[in-house]
């Protein structure tokens, strides 16, 4: 088939996930244009990002080893360290686009305001730039680490209530120095910045709050990068999990025993919270611990077990809500517990050309989660996979989710999380399963080319790209 008979496609977001959905379309001869808000690639990962939708601080390294990160046909730089920082992958994903010759088909300075699916299944997509265009198929690449959430605490507070989101350094948006200082949440950014801020001469005092105690993981187990020790894929799941239990407990012990609030859960029944150095500043006492705020009182807040501390500033590192702005569709957002289920985490059944790339909490690694996705959806678009009837993708979405989200506590931070690699394992198993079904259909095209292409002039397009 020719790029003139394959359905037109479109990329909204250019981080990570995009980029390399926009790859494997490109092998398949696909036709796509990528939109993107900002002025370079790298999404949450291009630190300052004009577009003000990455999270990244200054001193952020990823959780996830140079191992396990990796695109499968673009390996990561030799001379890394174990445990990157946020520059470097920033650099690998503006290489990747260049080597694979990407970047011609990225309209930067470009972002999509609304899109919106017709009756007669087409997309017409508007931009900020005030374009509107029609493709065949939509592909969302936005990310899920750029819509905070912000606690409703009652009362009123008098210093600075902020989410982590807005955290640069510990002198950006806020000096710190010299200030009490509480970091609420015990995810991995909440660990991040509450060890660089606990050093004696930054802030005051520097107070964790947290609903419930953490396993703080640390990222190095004997020497050796914690992701890359992993049980057999041939082990049943009950047996892997009882293993990696009792070799966490055996190597790190209790958390009470750094200081910690004892958690009320196992390991692994939560997203794991991963830092080389929390666990020695808590020991140290450099880190204080309260439970969750009740009431803030002006220049004092208020906690869970009555106490009372003087506090000049509040970081919230609280999470992200799962938003898709350009849409108004309802059936097309998540509820408000965050729950947005989705076959193979990618479809809605019945919707036969909308795909969502990333959109999960996989372990240990979400840089290359979208690569494996996105060879199911290139062979469906190019009519090398078909996948089952709408009732059984139903029934398959709905066992997946009983399967990755059993193991964790019920809260909306666990509605998208998964494991990598049995993931990939039922993937692939799905992809050779939907190539049969597409070769008994006569590889007819699930989704049919039809979208007008516009006449745009190319001095006009490249106007758009350098803006």
């Amino acid at each position: 088939m020719t790029a003139s008979t394959l359905p037109r496609v479109c990329i909204i977001g250019a981080g990570p996930s995009g980029i390399t959905t926009a790859k494997r379309l490109k092998d398949y001869g696909i036709p796509f244009d990528c939109y993107e808000a900002s002025d370079e690639v790298g999404g949450n990962w291009y630190y300052k990002n004009p577009n003000g939708m990455s999270a990244c601080y200054q001193s952020l390294h990823i959780d996830t080893s140079k191992w396990r990160l990796a695109f499968e046909d673009y390996p990561v730089p030799t001379e890394w360290p174990d445990f990157p920082h946020h520059s470097q992958l920033f650099e690998y994903f503006k290489d990747y686009v260049d080597h694979f010759d990407l970047r011609d088909h990225i309209i930067f300075n470009t972002m999509v305001t609304h899109a919106a699916r017709g009756e007669d299944g087409l997309w017409t997509i508007e931009t900020s730039t005030g374009q509107t265009r029609e493709y065949d198929a939509l592909i969302v690449c936005n990310g899920h680490h750029w819509d905070p959430s912000l606690p409703d605490y009652p009362g009123t507070f008098d210093g600075v209530l902020m989410h982590s989101h807005s955290y640069n350094d510990p002198f950006d948006p806020v000096d710190m120095r010299g200030k009490r200082v509480v970091v609420v949440g015990m995810g991995n950014s909440g660990l991040d910045i509450a060890s660089e801020l606990a050093q004696r001469y930054l802030a005051e005092k520097l107070i964790v709050s947290a609903r419930r105690g953490v396993w703080v993981l640390p990222k190095y187990l004997g020497g050796v990068a914690g992701d890359k020790l992993k049980t057999p894929a041939f082990m049943p799941r009950w047996l892997s999990l009882a293993l990696s239990r009792r070799f966490l407990r055996k190597n790190l012990g209790t958390m009470e025993g750094y200081g910690l609030p004892k958690p009320d859960h196992q390991p692994f029944e939560a997203h794991p919270s991963a830092s080389g150095e929390f666990l020695g500043r808590a020991g140290a006492g450099d880190i204080a611990f309260k439970p969750a705020i009740t009431n803030l009182e002006g220049g004092q807040v208020r906690f869970a077990d009555g106490s009372v501390e003087d506090v000049d500033v509040i970081v919230c590192a609280t999470g992200y809500r799962i938003s898709f702005p350009f849409f108004t569709d309802p059936a097309l957002l998540p509820d408000a517990q965050n729950r947005f289920p989705l076959f193979k985490r990618m479809m809605q059944p019945g919707v036969d050309n909308l795909f969502f790339m990333g959109l999960a909490q996989p372990m240990p690694t979400l840089v290359n989660f979208a690569e494996q996705q996105s060879k199911l959806v290139a062979a469906y678009l190019a009519g090398k996979y078909l996948p089952p009837s709408s009732t059984e993708m139903e029934r398959i979405l709905k066992s997946d989710e009983e399967y990755f989200l059993r193991p964790y506590y019920d809260s909306p931070r666990h509605t998208i999380q998964c494991e990598f690699d049995p993931y990939v394992r039922n993937l692939k198993k799905e992809i050779a399963a939907g190539a049969k079904r597409a070769a008994a259909a006569g590889h007819a095209l699930p989704v049919p080319a039809r979208a007008q292409v516009p006449t745009v002039d190319v001095q006009e397009k490249e106007e758009v790209r350098s803006a």
